[in-house]
């Protein structure tokens, strides 16, 4: 909500200053801030504008398993190998698992990592986010995450869009849903978040699916409010000249030339049509699917294909980075239904984004990033599960003018460790870096205690995709 406290007089449009304005979902001179305004200012500090380049980060929350998806050992024995069963690419000598027969004919346009290093047993999205353990640098804020990096350094690329956006929806477990933390940037970085409140786990027994999307949409809709009144609004928000006293120094800062750059998030439909999925073609949303119905959920995030063409959606109307948080790959049991599952609906959403980017001609400007946070163990379970294993983990790269078609690195025949070419998760971020114009060699942050801090330990490019 926009909100204005002041003495108590009422003004012609009915508003009193001591009750306040409420305009959408924004609220401004509170200790509730909401982090859009601030991203706004970043604008300004910037100095400078960098040619609109992009990236989709799709995080598979709790880590798939790579025997199963990625990186099949048919040859291994039974216990390590599981049920699935290696399909070819059109990529020669590249097999991949049978629940990907899209990408599997559209390999061409990836990088498949399969000796990804420096990954850690803990389910945090932070370590993908920001290439960090949450530990790190924890005393002076933490470290941020490449969204927020983004949006501190290149700021938005227009004044009625936000730098960074964060579409993950909340799930009762928070780290499957952690769209990216701005660490020891501050909370005026932190990623634009649309969904707000709890999605609850698809109901099997009833077969209902129970999650739901927040009220923070409501932050961009005027509900209501013409944009004339809106406007006049503006101008008394602009007249409360007396009001700065009244306010600490947080809410102080916030009734700047930003607050006012937030209102014109209110006053443009950019933001608002972006999120706007019935303006896309029956056919398009045909294309990504929506995911449903969302089994194996439990208390992570869903299989939410359409996120992914909301995430193209807002890359076209301006956004430099979105997030998004990919089911819940936790297969601890049950791991070949749940990759039948998932991974059939990640391969037709997937591909159909890769697709749909290229042919806008947006593939060489945008970014895809694909992993969770590690692979699982070689042995099958009691469970017909698979356990954590930080050993091997692997990604996916599409677009963002680098080259592809190829695989890296390899695991060794059990899938067990690293076998030739280990590629540190930084350097994949280090690319994303690069990609979007900022170089991980040079730019060093101030933390919170005003030391400068490289973004990134690990920062060799990956001269296989560079050439």
């Amino acid at each position: 909500m926009l909100t204005i406290y002041g003495k108590k007089q009422r003004y012609c449009d009915g508003v009193s200053r001591r009750s306040f304005l409420k305009v959408g979902g924004f609220t401004f001179g509170s200790m509730a801030m909401l982090p859009l305004a601030d991203i706004l200012r970043a604008e300004a500090a910037t100095g400078k504008k960098l040619s609109h380049k992009a990236v989709i980060h799709i995080y598979l929350a709790g880590g798939p398993p790579h025997q199963d998806t990625f990186d099949l050992k048919p040859d291994a024995p039974a216990e390590l190998r599981g049920e699935m069963k290696p399909i070819s690419t059109n990529l020669d000598g590249v097999r991949i698992g049978e629940v990907f027969p899209r990408l599997a004919q559209r390999m061409d346009r990836f990088t498949l990592i399969r000796s990804i290093d420096g990954c850690v047993d803990q389910h945090d999205a932070y370590q993908c986010m920001s290439g960090w353990r949450r530990a790190d640098l924890a005393s002076a804020g933490g470290y941020p995450a490449v969204g927020s990096v983004i949006a501190r350094v290149q700021g938005p690329t227009d004044r009625t869009m936000p730098a960074a956006v964060g579409l993950a929806a909340p799930a009762t477990e928070r780290r499957w849903s952690d769209p990216g933390d701005p660490g020891y940037l501050g909370p005026a970085y932190a990623p634009f978040r649309p969904f707000t409140t709890g999605a609850e786990p698809y109901d099997h027994a009833r077969k209902i699916d129970r999650s739901t999307q927040g009220p923070g949409l409501d932050i961009i809709r005027l509900k209501g409010i013409t944009l004339e009144r809106l406007q006049d609004r503006r101008r008394l928000l602009q007249k409360l000249d007396g009001l700065r006293h009244q306010f600490d120094s947080m809410a102080v800062e916030a009734m700047d030339s930003s607050t006012q750059a937030a209102l014109d998030v209110l006053t443009s439909s950019r933001l608002a049509d972006a999120f706007d999925l019935s303006r896309e073609s029956a056919k398009t949303r045909e294309r990504y699917g929506d995911g449903k119905p969302y089994q194996y959920q439990y208390d992570g995030t869903p299989t939410a294909n359409d996120q992914l063409l909301m995430a193209r959606r807002l890359v076209e109307a301006g956004c430099r980075s979105v997030t998004l948080s990919y089911g819940r790959w936790d297969s601890h049991g049950k791991n070949f239904d749940l990759v039948r599952d998932h991974g059939s609906k990640l391969d037709q959403c997937l591909t159909a984004l890769v697709e749909d980017l290229d042919q806008r001609g947006m593939l060489e400007d945008v970014l895809v990033l694909v992993w969770g946070v590690f692979g699982r163990t070689p042995k099958i379970n009691a469970e017909a599960g698979r356990d954590h294993w930080p050993a091997v983990n692997c990604a996916l790269l599409a677009g963002g003018g680098y080259r592809h078609g190829q695989v890296i690195g390899s695991s060794t025949p059990d899938g067990a460790y690293i076998d030739s070419r280990p590629v540190h998760l930084q350097q994949v971020l280090a690319a994303v870096y690069r990609h979007v114009g900022i170089d991980p060699d040079t730019l060093t942050l101030n933390d919170r205690t005003g030391r400068p801090q490289y973004v990134l330990e690990h920062r060799e490019p990956i001269q296989e995709i560079t050439g």
